[in-house]
């Protein structure tokens, strides 16, 4: 997988580049309903909205997004089949292992957000030399959540900043103790699949992101619905509470 810089390639960009998102967070739901609905295996609907997952990676950033956080596999999604579980863990090692490091090489800065204590070794691994090789890229930021939840990072920000010994913070020390710490906090969360919740994601950073709910189930998800969801973005009031 390649994430091209959006002046690689002739391709003609959006007039509202200017308006586009600093960051962006998906709720990637439906995978298992769209395999249902054809017929197949639920993994086979994981598989196709992985290679979905890597398409809007582009899309966000040749619309001038920022950061992108995917909301992968959650601290609930642990409570599935040992099959299912094992399968995403499996395709978690495979785009590590290849998409993420050829990611990586295209100036795009990847942050692993969640509880990674809990995956492999090898992806532990991974993820460490992913995340130092690419800490210098400022252009575009690939945030996948993994055994993540909103809760558990506030949990662990807390705690965290009890071991340092703080009784009283601000705002802005307790972000810079969760997960997200190096990530803008979300302008806009799309969640696909037709839900109307945000199930645990980005708890404590979406308290001002412009929500927009999608019926498409996440394999379905196209560069014309994202397209047209980041045009009514752009015509939103954001005051934030001014």
């Amino acid at each position: 997988m390649t994430i091209r810089s959006p002046h690689q390639d002739s391709a003609p960009q959006r007039d509202a580049r200017a308006a586009a998102p600093r960051c962006i967070g998906i709720i990637m739901d439906g995978n298992r309903r769209w395999a249902r609905e054809r017929g197949l295996d639920s993994l086979e609907g994981h598989r196709k909205g992985y290679e979905v997952f890597k398409e809007v990676a582009q899309w966000a950033r040749d619309a001038g997004v920022g950061a992108l956080v995917c909301y992968a596999f959650s601290t609930e999604n642990w409570r599935r089949s040992k099959e299912e579980v094992a399968y995403l863990m499996r395709l978690l090692e495979e785009a590590l292992l290849t998409d993420m490091e050829e990611i990586a090489k295209e100036k795009v800065r990847i942050i692993v957000l969640g509880q990674r204590e809990r995956l492999s070794k090898a992806a532990q691994q991974k993820i460490a030399q992913l995340e130092e090789a690419s800490k210098r890229h400022t252009d575009f930021i690939l945030a996948p959540a993994i055994s993540y939840g909103g809760r558990a990072d506030i949990l662990q920000a807390a705690a965290r900043l009890a071991r340092e010994g703080k009784t009283e913070v601000t705002e802005e020390e307790f972000s810079r103790a969760l997960w997200t710490a190096d990530i803008p906090e979300p302008d806009l969360i799309i969640r696909t699949g037709g839900e109307r919740r945000l199930s645990n994601f980005l708890t404590w950073d979406s308290v001002y992101s412009e929500l927009y709910f999608s019926d498409t189930l996440w394999p379905d998800f196209s560069c014309e619905e994202f397209e047209e969801i980041l045009t009514w973005y752009a015509a939103r009031e954001r005051r934030r509470g001014r």
